[in-house]
């Protein structure tokens, strides 16, 4: 199998595909910051870099690619995703400088024509914008939530010719599942906080100077919301630990298991990076499912 990820990131297609035993030719990458592309080198060192999609064709030829078996991507959500509505960017759509990055996904799978394409990007974007992806795409998309082979809630839109049979079977995992019981002291918060009890899913705020969700603390018995990228302060997602009546973050690792990620494979950057690149991240225990349909067809 001859393979091209745009948007490549951290390589979770690469991480998927092996998990499914796909036999990989030639993995081709396109990608544009460093740290990601040294992640992917790191695990995956014969990967070839094919820089900025954007340049695809002008410096890059993408006839010189040969066939390609598989096109993967998933363009950046930024100016999609309706959930931060009170950010300008937020209010874009498919027009916005990130987001319109989809069209180059679309020239570059009409180019290549590949036997099969999966595209992903977040449910919770306007009707608007997915009525276009669809048309652009020919196929209507697959909601999966990663809730399912995770800890984590992250419901995802799924665009493919890949003949998904249903969805994946539900583990039932949680929060108290995946984490880790011994961890840094500097993972741990000393500030007061407002406690409203084990019975909630947000058990507790903690007395910051941030946005609200930002404050939030959640109940290891219940499933982690959706992980993002980490860009400033206090992003990372807060537990209460009922053993020990304290508060932390969420350690890189962990971040790793929700995205069901291999363990350490993001090592080798700064922390901050590390959950960049995580929140930025597939869900590598979904990919492989859909994957999986292209031998079960």
């Amino acid at each position: 199998m001859n393979v091209l990820s745009l948007f490549d990131g951290m390589s979770c297609g690469q991480i998927a595909l092996n998990k499914s035993n796909f036999k990989v030719d030639m993995y081709y990458a396109s990608e544009i910051y460093k740290e990601a592309i040294h992640i992917t080198q790191k695990n995956y060192p014969k990967t070839i870099q094919l820089g900025d999609v954007n340049l695809l064709n002008k410096n890059r030829r993408l006839d010189d690619l040969g066939e390609i078996d598989l096109l993967l991507g998933g363009s950046p959500c930024n100016n999609l995703s309706i959930v931060v509505a009170d950010r300008k960017q937020h209010h874009q759509g498919l027009k916005g400088e990130k987001s319109k990055l989809f069209f180059e996904f679309v020239r570059i799978l009409n180019e290549v024509k590949p036997t099969y394409f999966l595209y992903e990007n977040v449910e919770n974007m306007k009707k608007e914008d997915r009525d276009i992806i669809t048309k652009e795409l020919g196929v209507e998309p697959i909601m999966i939530n990663s809730a399912l082979v995770s800890a984590q809630e992250r419901k995802r839109l799924y665009w493919t010719n890949i003949p998904i049979q249903g969805l994946p079977e539900d583990r039932g995992l949680v929060l108290r599942d995946i984490i880790e019981r011994e961890v840094d002291d500097k993972y741990y918060y000393n500030c007061t906080y407002d406690f409203y009890g084990l019975d909630k899913r947000v058990v507790a705020k903690l007395h910051l100077n941030t946005h609200d969700m930002l404050k939030r603390v959640y109940n290891i018995n219940d499933k982690c919301p959706t992980l993002t990228a980490c860009r400033g302060g206090y992003k990372q997602k807060k537990i209460y630990l009922d053993w020990c009546d304290k508060i932390r973050r969420l350690t890189p690792l962990e971040y790793e298991r929700l995205q069901t990620v291999p363990e350490g494979y993001t090592e080798g950057v700064s922390e901050g990076h590390r959950y960049n690149l995580l929140g930025e991240g597939w869900t590598i225990d979904v990919i492989s499912y859909i994957l999986n349909c292209i031998k079960n067809k």
